[in-house]
């Protein structure tokens, strides 16, 4: 087959604990985000989406994990 096995795609779900600071950091960051991009978006899908810009913005992390693939 050309096309290759697809990865596995199946959610996982991750409850964490955050600080009141920092939920309300959030909170802000999705206001901020809706009124530069005129759509409301849920705290629960931006983090994710946050999370994995930060990993792939870590040079070093991204350079280590290449290496033990």
């Amino acid at each position: 087959m050309k096309l290759a096995r697809l990865p596995d795609r199946t959610p996982v779900r991750l409850t964490v604990a955050l600080s009141p600071e920092l939920n309300q950091a959030l909170a802000e960051y999705a206001a901020a985000y809706e009124r530069a991009y005129g759509t409301a978006i849920a705290i629960a899908v931006l983090v994710p989406a946050m999370i994995a810009a930060f990993i792939e913005s870590d040079r070093e992390f991204v350079r280590s994990r290449g290496k033990t693939k």
